[in-house]
């Protein structure tokens, strides 16, 4: 009796110290892996246990995979990946119950697919419990014998069964922080967007007062929208705020680009596709539209779109109506569509690369997102928008002087607001000071305002005019280094530098004053 005794005081004291030391571990949730491992060792150290695993069900493939071992390598480890129909992993989590095998070489339903055990020559006992979550099975741990012979495998499982709990609830932890995380994320993107958009609704340029005044009078309707213009005139932000503006605001906004796919992938990706359509389709999957259903759908770059999914695309926009790829059922959504394309396709259109009748389904209102050289009017705030946002990323304080500000005015853009969103960036970093001056801007940009108003010069002195300003440039704007690099006198290079009209940006990299940050 007494020895009984002592064998359940140390039973109790074993379990107790697990789920101490297990409890301990919640400070590792956010490492999920990680946390796991260390409670599989926890078993491990405190009782007899050789070998252990907890399977997690992989919301991809819907596969049940080993996602933390004890005792079994890393390759052995990767081949436990078990459907839920197969063993007794797949068994455990189908029927959310506990299951006993007293001998694992006398058990048909045990496959040893890690190939951990040798079945022939070992007699072991294996067990596992369910991890639920919220009523369902989630994952399953499965484990050597935890005690000895001599105690009732009933122990094995109520002290699992309290483990697979709290594994349960480290795996909720992590996905709520994950959760978190992401809406965090979304919600700074939306703010950046929410900036961007009231910055290009305030545009003052007639071109951009032009775009506003269409933005608000289609918003509020159904109709298809095309955006037309250049590759980074902001056709993706105009998009948002057109949602934005609607009365879809509060349901889902889903861009797809429809040239970042090959064909075969695009259809799936835009319609879906069911279980089996195509090698790789363990389960069904629901396309972009459906996820868009009730909002907006973006169809960006939308004259990339191949002939073949032209026609089924047609077909949606008219009726709303698709089919998932490899399957027979006709879903229905309600989905308004905004597309967008830097190519001309009236000119698709009568080469043949464009369906006539899809043209006019989605141009039904047309919008010219304006290149960023039609709109000078608009540099200047985008500038400090992009500036102060910039500044904001880096922790500092960067201002942008009058002279390169008229560098920035001056140019024509060819990458239009994402380029100078992009330049802005690089520009902040190569920043020695608190200012953007003329001498840190790239070559292209002080030419290009150079070019516009320069006097004619001779070939000869065009030639001499871009080697000076070139020497300038590498020897940021200092007199005495460039005409010692170009081998003539401080005074010689003081006449090239008033002949070329260089005065101003030697000047403003002196000091500079001007534009705010």
């Amino acid at each position: 009796m007494l020895i009984k005794r002592q064998m359940e005081t140390n039973l109790r004291e074993a379990e107790l110290n697990v789920l101490y030391e297990t409890c301990r571990v919640i400070g590792q949730a956010l490492k999920l892996d990680q946390a796991l491992e260390t409670i599989l060792g926890i078993l491990a150290t405190s009782l007899s246990m050789k070998r252990a695993t907890v399977t997690l069900k992989d919301e991809e493939t819907d596969c049940l995979v080993i996602r933390a071992s004890h005792g079994l390598s890393e390759k052995e480890a990767r081949r436990g990946i078990y459907r839920q129909d197969e063993g007794v992993t797949g068994l455990i989590f189908r029927t959310a119950k506990p299951y006993v095998v007293p001998d694992i070489s006398k058990e048909p339903l045990f496959l040893n697919k890690t190939r951990s055990r040798s079945i022939l020559k070992e007699s072991i006992t294996f067990l596992g419990v369910p991890i639920m979550l919220h009523g369902k099975p989630i994952g399953v741990l499965n484990v050597d014998r935890l005690f000895g012979n001599e105690v009732p495998y009933e122990e094995d499982i109520r002290l699992l069964s309290i483990v697979a709990t709290l594994i349960a609830q480290f795996v909720s932890l992590n996905r709520q922080v994950k959760l978190r995380e992401e809406k965090l994320k979304k919600d700074c993107a939306l703010s950046g967007s929410e900036a961007q958009a009231k910055l290009f609704m305030v545009g003052k340029s007639p071109a951009m007062q032009t775009v506003q005044q269409q933005i608000r009078k289609v918003a509020p309707s159904k109709a298809s929208v095309l955006l037309l213009g250049e590759s980074g005139t902001g056709k993706t932000l105009v998009a948002k705020i057109i949602h934005e503006l609607s009365t879809r605001a509060k349901q889902p906004f889903v861009k797809i680009n429809c040239a970042s796919l090959p064909e075969n992938l695009l259809e799936s990706e835009l319609f879906g596709y069911e279980k089996g359509a195509f090698t790789g389709a363990l389960k069904a999957k629901p396309g972009r539209v459906e996820e868009a259903d009730g909002g907006t759908i973006f169809l960006d770059e939308i004259g990339e779109l191949p002939l073949s999914l032209q026609a089924k695309l047609l077909r949606f926009i008219q009726e709303k109506e698709f089919e998932r790829l490899g399957g027979t059922k006709t879903l229905k959504v309600d989905v308004r569509v905004v597309a967008a394309t830097n190519r001309d396709l009236a000119t698709a259109v009568s080469e043949g690369a464009f369906r006539e009748d899809l043209y006019y389904r989605l141009n039904v209102f047309p919008i010219m997102a304006p290149a960023l050289r039609d709109r000078k009017e608009d540099i200047p705030e985008l500038l400090r928008h992009f500036l102060e946002r910039t500044s904001q990323e880096y922790g500092r304080t960067v201002r942008i002087t009058n002279s390169a500000l008229a560098k920035f005015t001056g140019y024509d853009w060819p990458g239009n607001v994402r380029e100078m969103e992009n330049l802005v960036e690089r520009l902040v970093i190569m920043a020695d000071g608190d200012e953007i001056c003329t001498g840190i801007l790239p070559l292209y940009v002080n030419k290009a305002a150079m070019e516009k108003d320069k006097v004619p010069l001779s070939r000869i002195e065009e030639i001499e005019r871009r080697e000076i300003l070139t020497a300038l440039e590498q020897n940021g704007w200092n007199q005495t280094r460039t005409a010692k690099e170009l081998g003539v006198t401080l005074r010689q290079i003081g006449y090239r530098i008033k002949k070329f009209g260089f005065e101003k940006m030697v000047e403003e990299h002196k000091k500079g004053n001007g534009l705010g940050g």
